[in-house]
């Protein structure tokens, strides 16, 4: 890292409109004089169901009741169910209890989930009904429905330190196994406050919520919202699937804000028919987790006229460290957009060599978490480097350039080959393979593999196998069979020739 900034990047980082707060308080202290200032506020919408802000602290409290009156000390629990009010109340009651929360994605396979337990070395496990069948430490198990406890605890949320950890949040890690990046409340409040004062947030607003919670969107759909008074709407499960009926459920239920991912956003420019479905309410949509093809964007802010759209970036380590409020005038096809400037109080260098940034923020990880341990994951000043190249425009905004190593954005979800390299070894039919990630016209980057099989294995055994191991989205998308991988004199495999021969195939 060089030691200088240069002029350009020191205007930048001193812009207008920094934030970075001085006195960080818990996560949940702004939800909590919600409750006292307007507790009939709507605060959950899922359905039919409904929870006011005073009806979600009482449930929240008395779930956190639940924990305190068991007799493991209550440090880290896993939520085990699925996106919506239950599993958001259960988050809450967590961090009330003074404890951390850790999100598992219920429909990810067996070895994953129990790896990340394993891992995690959590207390207590909430869910929901019988403990499943798949789960390695049925002891740990909680039915949500058991823990509500009658008895109302005088001081929640529990006091708890700004560096106390929040939350451990499972993302694809390089090493072959998920890597759990350890968030503080100090962190999720810097970014949470930031994003709502950014973006005005307030108690009129209905927050449209789809991120599941071990995605770091999530942070805002639940803190930000809450912070001010917002109402949260859990989008139904499927309707990303329609996008003409995602579009009319957003215009039925006056939806003001959106947080998603471009894939998301680019389908529904496409077949949303937002040509004929008006959206009234909706006044802000942001967007993150991968690149948004400019003419997409360009449609989509053609047919929303009246909508303000954000490019907000940065890894699950920093969440968000650079936000871009798009100008139209500057979409021009074949142009990338910014990422734009700071966010929450970030500094921000570029390596003069590598043209790698590195942040350092009060949104920056505490760590990484690896069996029940804190790994330090910043440099001795407090920076964290992103592995992602950049540079600055002439008008002093961030430009992104890709990554340094093989790390994959695959509908906003971080994807390390390696993990998928891994899972595809464990399969016996394997002796070599190799992942790459190639362009989807219909969802951007995904993941392709190309195996060494051994002598009459069958293809169609290893992707049954890979669909046991591994999440929906690190499913490769191809697979080709070859006779052995293309390598480089030195040894190294030839990714590019491998690129050619995947897209040829």
């Amino acid at each position: 890292m060089s030691a200088s900034v240069n002029q350009v990047e020191l205007a930048v980082n001193n812009r207008a409109n920094p934030y970075n707060e001085t006195h960080i308080q818990s996560l949940l202290s702004a939800f909590n004089r919600q409750c006292q200032t307007a507790p009939d506020n709507l605060a959950f919408i899922e359905g039919g169901r409904q929870f006011s802000y005073c009806q979600l602290r009482q449930r929240a409290s008395q779930l956190s009741a639940g924990l305190l009156t068991r007799q493991k000390p209550c440090r880290r629990v896993v939520i085990a169910v699925d996106r919506g009010i239950d599993a958001a109340a259960a988050i809450l009651a967590v961090l009330g209890a003074g404890a951390c929360y850790i999100p598992l994605d219920i429909k990810n396979p067996a070895p994953r989930l129990n790896y990340i337990i394993n891992d995690a070395h959590p207390q207590y496990i909430i869910g929901k009904g019988h403990c499943p069948d798949w789960l390695e430490t049925p002891e740990l198990w909680l039915d949500i429905e058991q823990l509500d406890c009658s008895q109302l605890s005088t001081c929640w949320p529990a006091e708890v330190s700004s560096e106390a950890l929040a939350a451990i949040l499972y993302t694809s890690g390089s090493t072959g196994v998920p890597k759990g990046v350890a968030l503080s409340h100090r962190a999720m409040r810097n970014f949470s406050g930031w994003a709502s004062n950014t973006f005005r947030i307030s108690r009129n607003d209905r927050i449209a919520s789809l991120a599941p919670f071990h995605f770091d969107l999530s942070v805002f759909d639940l803190f930000s919202s809450l912070s001010c008074g917002a109402s949260v709407l859990f989008v139904p499960a499927g309707l990303t699937l329609s996008p003409s009926r995602l579009t009319a459920w957003l215009s039925e239920q006056r939806i003001s804000v959106f947080y998603t991912v471009p894939s998301l956003l680019g389908f529904i420019a496409l077949k949303g028919s937002l040509s004929s479905i008006s959206l009234p309410d909706l006044k802000t949509v942001l967007f993150a987790g991968e690149v948004f093809p400019t003419q997409q964007l360009k449609k989509l802010c053609g047919l929303l006229p009246d909508v303000n759209f954000y490019n907000l970036y940065g890894p699950t380590e920093t969440n968000v460290c650079c936000y871009w409020p798009v100008d139209r005038e500057r979409l021009k096809s074949g142009q990338p957009i910014p990422i734009g400037y700071p966010a929450c109080g970030a500094v921000l260098q570029i390596d003069d060599e590598t043209n790698e940034l590195a942040v350092k923020s009060a949104s920056n990880l505490s760590g990484y978490w690896k069996q029940g341990q804190l790994i330090n994951a910043l440099t001795p000043d407090g920076y964290y480097h992103t592995g992602d190249k950049v540079s600055l425009n002439e008008q002093g905004e961030y430009c992104y350039h890709g990554r340094l190593d093989r790390m994959l954005k695959c509908s906003g979800y971080r994807v390390e080959p390696a993990e998928i390299e891994s899972a595809l070894l464990q399969c016996p039919e394997v002796i070599n393979c190799a992942v790459i990630g190639i362009i989807d016209s219909a969802c951007g980057q995904r993941p392709a593999a190309a195996v060494v099989l051994k002598n009459g294995a069958k293809l169609d055994t290893v992707v049954k196998s890979a669909k046991q191991k591994l999440p929906a989205y690190m499913q490769p998308c191809k697979y080709i069979e070859l006779e052995s991988l293309p390598y480089f004199s030195n040894g190294k495999t030839d990714y590019l020739k491998l690129r050619q021969q995947l897209e040829k195939n």
